[in-house]
């Protein structure tokens, strides 16, 4: 028979027994609590200290990263915004050039004849009695200068133009252009400046005079001197064109007079 040192004891049973079911107990826990902690934990406790940090430099890198587009994407826009500036501006330049290609030929095109130019005028940048020498090859070259001679006897002046100052020297007969419609008499010379302001190459060498209506509180625009008939007509078939309204008449009636303010 074993001895009794030898026998298992009931107390012995209920302590192992306690002790595995603590053990399943615990292992049941850790496998639930397991699945609360965030993966990045669980693979960070599985990495060795030097995979640890090489992750952390990965992370500051891709941030980084992020910064860099983020300010790329800025500038792009900018760079953007300033090339369709630039668009517009060249847009602009070009537009504006391609006015005046059009309106310059149309400004000389509608000059009347009697535009007031002075051709009596000689000018000069060179002055009497100077020579220059060139020394060149196998001698030397003088070149004499001088001023170009006075306008004489043989080339006539032209007749004085008719203008606003001097109506009287207006030929008979002279047609004129009558613009837009009957107006009070203080609004005329407003009414002149306006166009001078939209359609100034259209009115170059014209000179405007009032014409007097039936009621003395309104007056016509008349714009002139013009060669002839014809050339009034063509002139109101420009103006036509800008939805100015137009009318050939003789040209007569009183000087208008435009105060300094207003221009």
């Amino acid at each position: 028979m074993a001895k009794a040192s030898e026998q298992f004891r009931q107390s012995d049973v209920m302590l192992w027994g306690i002790t595995a079911l603590f053990c399943a107990g615990l292992a049941v826990f850790g496998s639930n609590a397991s699945l609360l902690v965030p993966q990045g934990v669980i693979a960070g406790l599985h990495q060795p200290r030097v995979a640890g940090a090489t992750i952390e430099n990965l992370r500051r890198d891709v941030a980084a990263l992020r910064e860099d587009t983020t300010r790329l994407r800025n500038e792009n826009q900018i760079l953007l915004s300033r090339f369709a500036l630039q668009e517009k501006s060249g847009t602009d330049v070009v537009r504006r050039v391609g006015a005046l290609e059009v309106s310059v030929p149309l400004m000389l095109e509608s000059a009347p004849g009697r535009a007031a130019v002075d051709r009596s005028v000689t000018t000069s940048s060179i002055g009497a009695g100077e020579t220059m020498t060139f020394e060149t090859e196998g001698g030397s070259v003088a070149v004499r200068q001088t001023s170009m001679p006075p306008a004489g006897a043989a080339q006539p002046l032209p007749a004085p133009v008719p203008s606003a100052a001097n109506p009287a020297l207006a030929a008979p007969n002279v047609y004129g252009v009558a613009l837009g419609t009957a107006l009070p008499v203080s609004d005329a010379a407003l009414f002149w400046n306006d166009l001078n302001v939209k359609f100034g190459p259209l009115l170059l060498g014209l000179a405007p005079l009032t014409s007097g209506q039936s009621d003395a509180a309104t007056t016509r625009l008349v714009a002139g001197p013009v060669d002839d008939l014809a050339a009034a007509r063509r002139l109101c078939e420009r103006f036509e064109r800008v939805s100015v309204a137009c009318q050939p008449m003789p040209y007569d009636g009183t000087p208008l007079v435009i105060d300094a303010q207003g221009g």
